[in-house]
């Protein structure tokens, strides 16, 4: 199988450190090892993403400045043919309508419990997948 790919967004360094602890290597059996590819500014990503490079999943921290990721988000899926799926991490439970407008597939919030992350990853990869097939 090949290697999955996540695309992880924060300007917080322990944020993503918080996140990468929490994904480990493999989300689930079902699915492959994946690789986090970690950046610190939307720049950064967008360069990534125009290269071509491959993205199974998002991870955009909503918080991040001075980009935050629900703007990202929203970039993303407006732009990227076939977009893959997106994770926000909000900074309040009452910012989730934040994350609808910003077209994410699911939604945790700071601070970040590795087992709902892990789920929700776990969930929108096996999804991605099966609907790629």
């Amino acid at each position: 199988m090949q290697r999955l790919v996540i695309a992880l967004y924060s300007d917080d360094s322990s944020v993503r450190q918080t996140v990468i602890a929490a994904l480990g290597k493999q989300l689930d059996p079902a699915l492959s090892v994946h690789e986090i590819k970690e950046f610190a500014t939307a720049d950064a990503l967008r360069l990534y993403v125009d290269n071509k490079k491959q993205v199974d999943l998002f991870i955009l921290d909503g918080e991040a400045v001075p980009e935050g990721g629900m703007g990202v988000g929203r970039q993303l899926k407006d732009e990227v043919f076939n977009c893959p799926p997106v994770l926000l991490i909000t900074g309040r439970e009452q910012d989730k309508w934040l994350a609808t407008w910003s077209k994410a597939e699911a939604v945790v919030t700071h601070p970040i419990d590795p087992f709902t992350i892990a789920g929700k990853c776990a969930q929108l990869l096996k999804s991605s997948a099966a609907l790629a097939n």
